[in-house]
């Protein structure tokens, strides 16, 4: 049984994820796929997490926030670096609340127990993105004292564009 950690909200815990949870990680990532309306996007299986998450080349990890024992929420997250601070980070690809378990605090304790491993991890900072559209998320995270940063542009390669430009070396 996964190690869980107390918060500051009665009944509430956090635990890092494990093997066992990929059903659970997948659902979450569905359900979140759903209310970002990007449900056509989703391609991954719980044997891709299984090797992604908990396989021999771990990518990103996976912190689970249960309520009385049942999981409503996860936040999925990776090291990245930055060169100016001369020290990692950690990105945040996902954090997801049951929409009937929003507005308890629980979103805010992920990102607590984010930021205090940041701190643990020496990470310089922690980062993540939006769609421009979530008013409510932005709102959540700017009262958390989270900046915008609008002098930078998202870019991104995959498909046929990636495959295209690899094949260039």
């Amino acid at each position: 049984m996964p190690q869980t950690i107390e918060t500051r909200i009665p009944g509430f815990g956090v635990r890092f994820a494990e093997p066992a949870d990929a059903a659970l990680i997948l659902g979450f990532i569905k359900e979140l796929a759903e209310y970002e309306k990007l449900s056509h996007e989703v391609t991954a299986t719980e044997e891709v997490l299984q090797e992604t998450l908990f396989g021999h080349r771990r990518v990103a990890e996976v912190i689970v926030g249960e309520y009385h024992g049942e999981a409503v929420g996860f936040a999925l997250f990776f090291h990245n670096f930055s060169t100016f601070l001369g020290r990692p980070g950690i990105y945040l690809e996902d954090l997801f609340v049951k929409p009937q378990m929003r507005g308890r605090g629980f979103g805010k304790a992920l990102l607590a127990y984010l930021a205090r491993l940041a701190v643990a991890r020496k990470c310089g900072r922690v980062e993540w993105a939006v769609l421009d559209w979530n008013a409510p998320a932005i709102r959540f995270y700017r009262k958390l004292g989270a900046v915008t940063m609008d002098d930078w542009t998202v870019h991104r390669l995959t498909g046929a564009a990636l495959h295209r430009l690899a094949g260039e070396f």
